[in-house]
């Protein structure tokens, strides 16, 4: 299947995800999220740390609100985008299937949600693997999903 078809598919997963019931902690088969009483500021601050004692980095922040307000659009919302990373694992993943470079580095999302709780919330690595058929990836994309949730539960404490 064609990474497109992939992407596309991604795309319809979440979308089906989205729309179901979510917990405090959990999510959905397709995502993890946790709820939080921090504000965003915070885990701006904190995320970062519980990243560093799991050996991942961050590899960027985007301020969805501030990238848009460049552009002209006002958004109401605040969510920001941390895009994370273990160069190690990401190097065996790379090796294996150069075409998973199409959802590194793993991204975590922190935002309010409609009733104004803070969320933190990620993509299940062990999901997305089945998505580019290459099975010998699914106990390193298990490693990164307990290391994320880890740090999401870690930042949002």
């Amino acid at each position: 299947m064609p990474v497109s078809m992939m992407v596309w598919g991604v795309a319809i997963l979440l979308g089906q995800a989205s729309t179901g019931p979510r917990s405090p902690e959990g999510g959905t088969p397709m995502l993890y999220c946790i709820d939080t009483e921090k504000p965003l500021a915070k885990l701006r601050e904190d995320l970062p740390k519980a990243c560093a004692s799991r050996k991942f980095g961050v590899v960027s922040v985007i301020d969805l609100k501030e990238k848009m307000k460049e552009k002209g659009v006002d958004y109401g919302g605040e969510c920001l985008i941390f895009e994370v990373c273990n160069p190690q694992k990401a190097k065996q993943t790379l090796e294996a299937n150069p075409e998973i470079s199409t959802v590194l580095p793993c991204r975590i999302s922190v935002f309010k949600t409609r009733d104004g709780k803070t969320r933190l919330s990620t993509i299940r690595p062990s999901k997305l693997i089945d998505l580019f058929g290459t099975p010998e990836l699914k106990s390193l994309a298990a490693e990164v999903e307990e290391a994320l949730t880890s740090i999401m539960k870690e930042a949002a404490q």
